[in-house]
């Protein structure tokens, strides 16, 4: 072969050896500096692209060039989702022993879409996905050794899909895997109107259409979907000769963490034969503490899917999203395709599982490795105990909350979640932006009955209490001077 379609030289073991200490060691430095660091990019658009070059190097530059790039270019471009004072949206943990599994992960670089391919990938995946049910306290349905199991998809929103293609599997006896949707039937699907947008996107790429997902009403006191809403909805649909296809139970909502009733939903969803899929993505995994079960109370009973993320309150990092069904055949007789190259012995024996038949997606990471990290260095306990501090983090900015007479909760607190606002309400949304744009600390918002509500989100992995201490004293500081400039 002509030398000039030879390979570079890759890294050598002992340069990679070399370059993979100063890679871990950037990483380290930036978990102790992070916290320096305005919570919020505080760069305008393109600024980043704007000082890269606008083409690839022809040659390659050395790994060092790189590393000099993350300080100067990249790390001003940052919203930082591991600062201690992030406090947006949900907590995206990425704890060390994670971002080892994740290393060595790539470093191994399998693709597990068949156990052939790699059966440590797929019976890691097993073992490590019992573990976790075990842990929050799911039912022996959840587990590999039975007719469901569980798989690690990539995010809450696969997950959710998959649950709406197999629940369509089901509803359709199978009709839908060879014709889809286009027999001349319509098909609704139910949820709250807090539940996540994946619902509806999951609804469009299905085909049953986005004007077919019925947001249920909620309760205004607690957020929870209304269950006779839910029933009315649902026999309405019957009588019209609409199809049922699934009900979605949401278990902390993105807005304000609310708990649906997922017992009481259960019970309709099984007088209809209706799936059921419990969107556990934030608040399940606070099961791992028995205090705390009560959140996926009538999931046992009734649940025909779950899901919760591991890669937002449990100490590992994106992308690990936990997913069980109750009965794996609608997940494979929806999603089992077999073109001749995957053919093999092992897949013919029916005695493996091949996680490609468990979303849509083919090819899949050795992902189980992060989490088994996790769940070996951090013991059970560990996780425990991040979960039962995130939630006195969250107690302790409830209560300065309610020792200023100028705000007030707008919903009691929900785990770890904190929805509050100024009693003033013109000037919660300018607080907010203020706070946001001192980079001290990141909040978002929500919206209830029009009303504009500072959502505060903690359980991040390097927030302590002295973290929330800083930001309420950022608050208060921010009203103050608001209080002066409009005086």
């Amino acid at each position: 072969m002509s030398e000039r379609y030879v390979t570079p030289p890759h890294l050598s073991p002992d340069e990679f050896r070399r370059q993979g200490h100063a890679v871990i060691d950037w990483i380290a430095d930036y978990w102790q500096r992070v916290g320096e660091q305005p919570v919020l990019s505080q760069l305008s658009p393109g600024s980043v692209r704007d000082r890269l070059p606008t083409e690839a190097p022809m040659n390659g530059e050395a790994f060092e060039a790189l590393l000099s790039d993350l300080d100067d270019v990249v790390l001003p471009g940052l919203t930082h989702w591991q600062h201690p004072r992030f406090f947006a949206y949900f907590p995206a943990n990425s704890s060390p022993a994670a971002v080892l599994g994740d290393l060595i992960s790539s470093g191994i670089g399998a693709q597990g879409m068949l156990w052939s391919t790699s059966p440590a990938v797929t019976e890691l995946e097993q073992r490590v996905t019992d573990w976790l049910s075990a842990a929050i306290g799911l039912g022996a349905w959840s587990r590999n050794d039975g007719r469901g199991g569980g798989v690690i998809q990539d995010t809450a929103s696969t997950a959710t899909m998959t649950a709406l293609l197999a629940a369509l599997h089901r509803a359709t006896a199978g009709r839908a895997r060879d014709a889809g949707v286009q027999d001349g039937k319509a098909y609704a699907v139910y949820a709250s109107t807090e539940a996540h947008s994946s619902l509806l996107k999951a609804a469009m790429m299905t085909g049953i259409g986005y004007q077919n997902v019925r947001q249920i009403p909620v309760d205004p006191r607690t957020q929870q979907m209304d269950t006779t809403a839910l029933r009315t909805a649902i026999e309405r649909d019957v009588a019209e000769g609409i199809c049922p296809v699934m009900v979605v139970s949401a278990v902390g909502t993105t807005a304000t963490c609310a708990i649906d009733d997922t017992l009481a939903i259960g019970r309709i969803t099984a007088e209809h034969g209706i799936w059921l899929h419990v969107d556990a993505a934030f608040a399940g995994v606070a099961a791992v503490c028995p205090e705390h079960r009560r959140v996926l109370a009538g999931v046992d009973e009734y649940a025909d899917s779950l899901v919760t993320n591991p890669h937002k309150w449990l100490l590992t990092s994106f992308d690990c999203s936990a997913f069980w069904v109750r009965n794996r055949s609608a997940l494979t007789g929806a999603l089992s395709i077999l073109p001749e190259y995957l053919r093999n012995a092992a897949t013919a024996s029916g005695d493996v599982v091949d996680y490609r038949d468990w979303h849509p997606q083919l090819g899949r990471r050795f992902r189980s490795l992060k989490l088994w990290a996790v769940m070996r260095t951090y013991g059970i306990t560990g996780l425990q105990a991040h979960i039962r501090s995130g939630i006195a983090m969250a107690e302790q900015l409830e209560t300065l909350i309610l020792q200023d007479d100028r705000f007030e909760l707008v919903l009691p607190r929900a785990l770890s979640l904190v929805c509050f606002a100024l009693k003033d309400a013109d000037r919660t949304e300018q607080l907010m932006n203020a706070v946001n744009a001192s980079g001290v600390a990141y909040l978002t918002h929500t919206r209830l009955q029009g009303r504009f509500v500072i959502r505060a989100s903690i359980g991040g992995v390097w927030t302590t209490p002295a973290d929330i201490d800083h930001t309420w004293q950022a608050i208060q500081q921010t009203v103050d001077q608001l209080l002066e400039t409009e005086a």
